[in-house]
């Protein structure tokens, strides 16, 4: 079994490289299943989200995963190769039980990330790409992230990503309440954005999404509108703030349609945050007067405020990981003995039958049963001790003392005075 994790993140790659090998929810199905079926890897897990994208695997080739990653979006393997990070066994273990805390988020100790690895998992298992490995590798990676959340402070007085953007909407205005709030999307991290600002209580909150059903839902919820992505041109002008996070691979706000509603708004500020990777906004509407775009890289300096204060429970934290990370490693070291423990069981299995079918025979010449008995287990004591014996009687004097040791630790075995 060789486990390997292989990916970038917003510590090692900028969000014009992140939104590049980013996996949309429609293709992760055929992304898993292509990755397999062209032989760069037994079993695969795909990790997206808008600050990672990571490959699990099961792999005897991993310069194959890692090219066959840079081939599934037509780039380049020169370009990426600087990014990527790769992480081999126990490296990938740790890594995982890291990421699934938070331990490796932007925001320290962030729970959203244990949810979309989950995601990630039921993906890999829809898609068939989830093997006994890697089944094992997350179903212990959860079990240590819950003990990192229960038994640490690692989650306490956490700054999310959507009160980050709170807190950036309101150096812009001086109070929510007054604005109009638009959010494009209907997904969790929508959902996150629009209960912080619907705790604001704004003068106006509308959903947009593709699915007018999903958008009513979530407006329910909050108290708001509900429309679809085709009255985004209309109803644009009419909102102060807009949160935006979809999974489309297009952007969803383009510089012409932000010109038009600036015209019709003359020119009040326009407050945008953009949470999506690849972006839902086009980068040129930055430049333009009178808006105010942040993505989700821009967010990272507001989400330190307040991490000395869980910097504590880090350390707690990492003595929980690591001890994971042993347990696991013996179970997939111990794991590599078992074709050798099968082929001695067989073994012995045959010797048994053997002996069994003897003993059989001569009760059937009418033997005496306890005669038959004692000719069955000395019988199968000698096959059984013939080769570790023969083994220590002919062992060079360089092996012999470590034959010896083997032999008193496989059979129990103490050496009387």
């Amino acid at each position: 079994m060789q486990l390997f994790a292989f990916g970038i993140n917003h510590q090692t790659a900028p969000l014009a490289v992140r939104e590049q090998i980013a996996f949309n929810v429609d293709v992760m199905d055929a992304a898993l299943r292509d990755i397999v079926d062209n032989g760069a890897a037994k079993e695969a897990t795909i990790l997206s989200t808008c600050n990672r994208t990571e490959v699990y695997c099961n792999t005897n080739e991993p310069n194959q995963a890692i090219d066959w990653l840079a081939a599934y979006h037509r780039l380049p393997a020169a370009e990426i190769a600087p990014y990527i990070y790769q992480l081999p066994q126990e490296q990938a273990v740790k890594h995982a039980f890291r990421v699934a805390s938070g331990l490796d988020s932007m925001v320290l100790g962030e729970p959203q990330i244990l949810g979309q690895m989950k995601q990630a998992v039921r993906y890999a298992e829809q898609a068939g790409t989830l093997g006994f490995l890697l089944h094992k590798l997350f179903q212990r990676t959860f079990s240590v992230a819950k003990d990192v959340r229960t038994q640490t402070e690692i989650g306490a007085n956490l700054v999310s990503m959507a009160a980050a953007a709170v807190k950036l909407s309101e150096r812009i205005f001086p109070s929510i309440s007054e604005q109009r709030v638009l959010f494009i999307g209907a997904g969790e991290m929508i959902e996150l954005n629009a209960v912080h600002f619907a705790a604001r209580n704004p003068k106006h909150i509308t959903v947009a999404n593709r699915t007018l059903e999903r958008a009513q839902t979530l407006a329910r919820r909050i108290n708001g509108h509900a429309i679809t992505l085709t009255e985004l041109p209309d109803q644009l002008a009419q909102h102060d703030i807009v949160i935006s996070c979809t999974a489309s691979t297009l952007p969803i706000l383009g510089k012409g349609m932000v010109e038009r509603a600036l015209k019709t708004r003359k020119h009040r500020p326009l407050f945008i945050v953009d949470l999506a990777v690849p972006r839902d906004v086009e980068r040129e509407v930055a430049e333009l007067d009178d808006v105010f775009l942040y993505t989700v890289d821009d967010l990272s300096e507001l989400v330190r405020d307040g991490l000395d204060a869980r910097q504590g429970a880090v350390k707690e934290a990492e003595v929980i990981i690591d001890s994971g990370v042993a347990e696991f490693i013996h179970w997939m070291e111990s794991r590599g003995v078992v074709p050798t423990i099968r082929t001695l069981r067989d073994h012995a299995e045959r010797q048994r039958r053997s002996e069994m079918e003897k003993a059989l025979k001569l009760l059937a010449k009418g033997e005496a049963p306890e005669k038959v008995l004692e000719h069955f287990g000395n019988s199968l004591t000698n096959k059984f001790l013939h080769a570790p014996t023969q083994t220590l009687n002919q062992a060079q004097a360089g092996e012999r003392e470590a034959l010896l040791d083997a032999v008193h630790r496989i059979y129990h075995l103490h050496t009387p005075e």
